[in-house]
């Protein structure tokens, strides 16, 4: 191996302890505790060794956000590829992104709420948005109905699942009716009826 090869694979390997290390730190005491001098002391480089890497925390947010994407995508294929009809690949798919939302909520809101300079609903969206937003498109499109886009159904059935995946991580919506407003939701995309209704419930 020579000196460059060896030199860019070390670099790309602080780069992923960094990214790693953010991830974590935000996981475990939020992103207002993500700090580059946190970060350096985390990882014991100097911060001028850190910014040699990321110009500030907008472009660590960024990295962290492209890391889950890809994640969520190879999450999303996976539960699209579940045997059954349309209806139980929808619910697998559901599942998987509220899932995913809930296990990695740091890492969530790198991706939708946090700002990491990534453009999206352009051309210049990074690949890995691009990829996990398909994973949902390439399953949803015999679904979606008869003159219907299937892109915009798309958009559609994420906008639901995002807000359920944020309001449930808020606590503004009781966790015991989950499953009720997973199957209502897929039951109605899918052309199904909902069988039974649940008890009254109150949402703060």
């Amino acid at each position: 191996m020579s000196l460059e090869d060896r030199k860019q694979r070390e670099r790309a390997q602080r780069e992923r302890l960094i990214v790693a290390t953010a991830r974590d730190l935000a996981e475990q005491q939020g992103w207002d505790a993500v700090t580059t001098r946190l970060l350096a002391e985390r990882i014991e480089y100097s911060q001028p060794v850190l910014y040699s890497h990321f110009r500030g925390k907008r472009e660590i947010i960024g990295a962290v956000a492209l890391e889950g994407a890809a994640e969520m995508a190879a999450a999303l294929r996976a539960a699209g590829s579940t045997v059954g009809g349309p209806r139980e690949r929808v619910i697998a798919l559901a599942r998987a992104y509220l899932d995913f939302a809930a296990r990695n909520p740091a890492v969530y809101d790198a991706m939708f709420q946090l700002d990491g300079g990534l453009a999206f609903a352009s051309e210049d969206t990074p690949k890995p948005l691009k990829d996990a937003f398909n994973a949902l498109l390439d399953s949803l499109g015999d679904v979606a109905g008869d003159g219907v886009h299937p892109g915009l159904f798309t958009e559609v059935f994420w906008a639901a699942l995002h807000g359920l995946a944020t309001l449930t991580g808020a606590g503004r919506l009781p966790p015991k009716d989950a499953e009720w407003r997973l199957a209502l939701l897929v039951d109605r995309l899918a052309g199904s009826q909902v069988s039974a209704a649940p008890e009254t419930t109150t949402t703060a």
